[in-house]
């Protein structure tokens, strides 16, 4: 009984070793019950198994193909954990290292779909995201001072308290960003898309906003001091002063609501042209 019981635990210890014991055995049974049939039926038998083969083929397909599958997403969800794990461990490592490899785990995880990611505090500043997609991301209180961000899309992000100190957005998609507070202070903002942001009390000091699109943004005291506004526009903005604008380096071509524009054309004709 000793024996038996050591040869069965012997067996069931190894999937491989467990497999090969059931096919055997279920190969006995079946060969057994079938022998007659290949002994008096031959003809027939031999048809009807290669009809099985055939079968067997076309099913074994199938399942390679969904365990193919299966095994690759099941990789996909790992490498994409395993990307925001590391954000999440370099998120307050301020250093030219941890900027770094916080740019690559997030072009990853774009490659993978991935952009609605969790980038509160990160530090990234000096590092080149051109062209990434950020759409939904949360980049709350974020550094990104100096960083290159051209063509980036950064639509509906939350950017609150974010710095874009001397940053590159030029013609960036920043379509409805919650950007309250954010530090735009000396960034390059040529031909970026604001419609519909909520930019309240953000700074753009000395700012380059050329041909930049802020239709229907909430602007309310947001600082445009010394900031260029060339050919910007500005038409159904909420919360837009002539205080505010007064401060401009330029508004030259600018495309305001008639009401501020006749404001504009009474007070300080100059900066409007």
């Amino acid at each position: 009984m000793n024996r038996i019981q050591k040869l069965y635990y012997h067996i069931i210890q190894h999937p491989i070793r467990s497999s090969l014991t059931v096919l055997l055995l279920v190969s006995v049974i079946v060969i057994s019950l079938s022998l007659p049939l290949y002994i008096h039926n031959f003809d027939e038998m031999y048809l009807n198994v290669l009809a099985e083969a055939h079968g067997m083929i076309f099913d074994i397909l199938i399942i390679g193909v969904l365990l193919y599958w299966l095994r690759e997403q099941g990789d996909k969800r790992q490498r994409i954990r395993q990307y925001i794990d590391e954000i999440d461990d370099f998120r307050l490592w301020e250093s030219e290292e941890a900027a770094f490899r916080n740019v690559g785990n997030i072009k990853r995880l774009n490659r993978h779909g991935i952009t609605k990611i969790d980038l509160v505090g990160a530090y990234l500043t000096k590092t080149n995201l051109s062209k990434v997609n950020l759409t939904g991301a949360n980049l709350n209180t974020a550094n990104l001072a100096n960083a290159v961000l051209i063509e980036a899309t950064l639509k509906e992000a939350r950017m609150n308290q974010t710095n874009f100190e001397n940053a590159n957005l030029n013609q960036a998609n920043l379509q409805g960003t919650y950007a309250s507070g954010a530090n735009f202070k000396d960034a390059f903002l040529i031909k970026a898309d604001f419609t519909g942001a909520f930019l309240i009390k953000a700074n753009f000091n000395n700012s380059y906003l050329m041909e930049a699109n802020l239709q229907k943004c909430a602007l309310a005291e947001a600082n445009f001091e010394n900031a260029n506004l060339y050919k910007a526009d500005f038409r159904g903005a909420d919360g837009l002063t002539l205080e505010q604008l007064s401060k401009a380096k330029s508004l030259y071509l600018a495309k305001f609501d008639q009401d501020i524009y006749e404001q504009l054309k009474d007070h300080i004709p100059d900066l409007i042209g």
